[in-house]
């Protein structure tokens, strides 16, 4: 999330506020790496729709191929999920480094 929220857009700053206080509350499946998060505490809540933020990353393999994207998810002006979307058969085991992922 943080690698995402580097990005300036409005809104960030208030988002990148609640990254100390935001936790993971769910799986989006049993073999999935997607999450659905909750801030804990009371934080600003951002100026932004609710839905995917504007900025997403793609995800490249060792090769440099396009292997899925990187989305971040808000509620409420409140951070709510992060979707690692693959493309292809096999889900991913794990979020991908951070050097693979890049903004799109």
């Amino acid at each position: 999330m943080e690698r995402i929220l580097q990005v300036d857009f409005p809104g960030a700053a208030e988002l990148r506020n609640q990254l100390g206080q935001v936790r993971v509350v769910a799986l989006w499946g049993s073999n999935s790496v997607s999450v659905d998060l909750r801030v804990m505490d009371d934080a600003p809540r951002a100026p932004v729709p609710t839905g995917a933020s504007p900025v997403t990353f793609t995800v490249i393999d060792e090769e440099g191929e396009l292997v899925g994207e990187i989305l971040l998810w808000t509620e409420s002006g409140m951070l709510s999920g992060l979707e690692y979307a693959w493309y292809g058969d096999q889900p991913p085991a794990s979020l991908p480094e951070v050097d693979r992922m890049v903004m799109q």
